[in-house]
């Protein structure tokens, strides 16, 4: 069902030129910078040095939250970090608890239950913890929706502050509390994840407690976790943080993060973006998606290795366990999809989903149909959902448009979560799928492949492979890079992973390159022997202790002579006329 174009930028060979020259680059990188609208000398290298930084002091009124924690230290009063049961939730609780504790404060935490409690700041869990004597609440990565739960809060004596980094409310009304949010403080970079959040907040703590808020640089690790897990913007400041946070993830003396990565077979020194987004995160996410979340907090709290061994055991087991349910409800869920035919929006729907497992299989159906989803796990008259969207649509706009058929909602445009009676579903697939159509043209229904770069097979080679990690780290804002081989022919495939996947070789412009694609059943896209249009990730991939650059396909499609043909740009003036040379782009059906 999901359709993709290819698309190259315009790429001036001047400026090609001006980097591989002032820069020191390769023609490659050079393209692959312009391409992403970094053609300026000055502002790639800015890129390149992931330098940015900025003072806590940039979120305006935090300096009233700062007072307040402070105030309630100096009394000896119970504080109360509220977070959440994902990981970005997670690790904020955790920067928070951690940076009070070294104060001396009387601080505890509570993490929400997703089946009993639901998402955010509950009234039943604010009327608990003011019971059990909490009289400062600090939220982490929730909250900014909550304008009747803050206000009672502060009715039964505790006074709060909110940090968060989701949307606020359609009309505008926030917690009458002190904030420290992102893109409501006037932050330079407004992409922060909640524990990002966390941390700037903490180091303002230290910094007017007396303190050195570099004490703190050790929570960078939690930082970088939770920012690419968060799947937030991986520009500006966030991509100072991950990369600082990424070496210290690599040098953690954390006993529960090693503990983790043991269990995830990662090797501490070779932990990259992919190793946290495909198996640290997932493990710390599977409790909270399961059961509770406290394990993970646990986990990365404990002092004690052999108390950290067994949680991250547990944590493995979860998640194992979540892997067969999200299979279960995946297999049902795609059924559902066949069934409703071409849609601009799908809302999916079943009896017994997990709750905690459906905004993942959501995910996984947007890749597969190009369109947002919600899915909804029904039980009795009522159904929690979690909905998960492409780049084109905002789907905390698409929610809010239909707010008259849900209950609680709140996310942001890529990703939200929502309550609704069983009698509503059909009536809100329909107007969310209307609002959607109305909203969306073809054009951004169709899958983009964009490509960074154009190379000859002699390019791909080991010193390529490593120079393309200057830009890490990749995620959202910046993926890893799409390289066009030219000319590009498939050979030798051999199926791999028990039938999963598949090995080849790719010739182009005379030199042989290896290659695997995943996850295609063993087959791959285009004939061997058949000219193709591809595109690739370069990386250095290790193993037995033998390291070696390997093409990964992104996507191919056979180079018919059926569509608009563009002049292939090169790195300078002087070389297009030499080594232009036509490309075809056109869509699959």
């Amino acid at each position: 069902m999901s359709r993709w174009r290819l698309e190259i930028p315009d790429c001036p060979p001047e400026q090609v030129a001006a980097l591989r020259r002032e820069l020191g680059v390769s023609d490659t990188l050079a393209q692959v910078l312009v391409r992403r609208g970094l053609g300026d000398p000055q502002a790639a290298r800015t890129f390149l040095a992931a330098a940015e930084e900025h003072p806590p002091s940039a979120f305006k009124g935090i300096g009233e939250a700062v007072a307040l924690v402070l105030e309630h230290i100096g009394r000896g009063e119970r504080i109360t970090v509220h977070g959440d049961y994902d990981v970005d939730g997670i690790c904020s609780t955790a920067v928070l608890v951690r940076a009070l504790r070294g104060l001396g404060a009387d601080v505890d935490s509570y993490l929400p239950d997703r089946a009993s409690d639901g998402y955010g700041l509950a009234e039943s869990t604010v009327r608990r913890l003011a019971e059990r004597g909490t009289r400062l609440l600090i939220t982490a990565d929730c909250a900014i929706t909550a304008v009747a739960e803050v206000a009672l809060s502060k009715e039964l004596g505790m006074a709060v502050i909110v940090s968060d980094h989701h949307a606020p409310r359609a009309d505008g009304a926030l917690p009458q509390a002190p904030i420290v949010h992102p893109a409501l403080c006037g932050y330079p970079c407004k992409e922060l994840c909640a524990t990002a959040v966390a941390y700037k907040l903490a180091q303002a703590i230290h910094t007017a407690a007396g303190r050195d808020p570099q004490e703190l640089r050790g929570d960078l690790d939690l930082v970088a976790l939770a920012t690419i897990a968060d799947v937030v913007e991986l520009r500006g400041e966030n991509r100072t943080l991950v990369r600082r946070g990424m070496r210290a993830l690599a040098g953690t003396a954390r006993p529960g993060l090693r503990a983790l990565m043991a269990v995830a077979r990662i090797e501490p020194a070779k932990v990259n973006e992919r190793a946290v987004g495909f198996a640290l995160a997932p493990r710390l996410n599977a409790a909270g998606r399961l059961y509770r979340a406290d394990a993970g907090l646990e986990l990365i709290l404990t002092e004690d290795p052999l108390r950290a061994a067994q949680i991250a055991q547990e944590l493995d087991a979860a998640n194992n366990e979540r892997r067969q349910v999200e299979l279960r409800i995946r297999h049902e869920a795609e059924a559902q999809l066949a069934e409703q035919g071409e849609r601009s929006a799908y809302v999916l729907a079943g009896e017994g989903w997990h709750a905690g497992v459906i905004g993942i299989v959501a995910s996984r159906m947007v890749e597969q149909c190009g369109r947002p989803v919600v899915m909804i796990a029904l039980d009795g008259e009522h159904g929690k959902a979690s909905g998960r969207s492409i780049d084109a649509f905002d789907l905390l706009g698409g929610l809010t448009a239909c707010a008259p058929l849900l209950g609680r909602f709140g996310g942001h445009r890529a990703a939200a979560g929502l309550e609704i009676t069983r009698e509503n579903v059909s009536a809100f697939a329909a107007a969310l799928d209307e609002h959607a159509a109305g909203v969306l043209d073809t054009a951004e229904l169709t899958g983009v492949e964009r490509v960074d770069a154009i190379v000859a097979g002699a390019d791909l080679g080991m010193a390529l492979a490593e120079e393309l990690q200057s830009l890490a780290p990749f995620g959202r804002g910046n993926p890893t890079v799409s390289l066009m081989a030219a000319d590009a022919v498939f050979a030798d495939a051999r199926p791999m992973g028990e039938g999963k996947h598949v090995r080849f070789t790719v010739e182009s412009r005379g030199v042989r390159a290896r290659a695997v694609a995943f996850g295609n059943g063993g087959r791959l896209p285009v004939a061997e022997g058949v000219p193709a249009e591809a595109t690739f990730t370069l990386e250095v991939n290790e193993w037995n202790g033998v390291s070696e650059p390997r093409l990964v396909l992104r996507r191919a499609q056979p180079a018919e002579l059926a569509a608009a043909q563009i002049a292939e740009p090169q790195a300078a003036a002087e070389e297009v006329a030499a080594e232009a040379e036509e490309l075809v782009l056109f869509a699959l059906p």
